[in-house]
């Protein structure tokens, strides 16, 4: 445990931090899983493209809170994409 004020200020804010990367993550995997059950459960195109639209929103607003690098999101999307479009699921 930190001795310093200063320290332990950056310990509340770092686990206040680290809570938030955590529930942001969990929403991206989430949205991405929903995207991939559409997939699996041979649902309307429709259904599919706004789960996805809706998993691309998750994504862009992980990169803009600094949780996920810009590139990474940029794969994360175009693997989602490549998925979408041969209608599989990754094993």
């Amino acid at each position: 445990m930190p001795n310093i004020k200063s320290a332990k200020k950056r310990v509340k804010t770092t686990e206040r931090n680290r809570q938030r990367n955590v529930a942001i993550k969990s929403a991206l995997k989430t949205s991405v899983k929903k995207v991939f059950e559409a997939i699996k459960n041979d649902e309307d195109l429709e259904k599919i493209q706004a789960n996805v639209n809706k998993a691309y929103s998750v994504i862009d607003k992980a990169v803009t809170k600094g949780v996920l690098h810009k590139n990474t999101a940029a794969r994360k999307k175009s693997r989602l994409t490549r998925h979408v479009n041969r209608g599989t699921v990754p094993a």
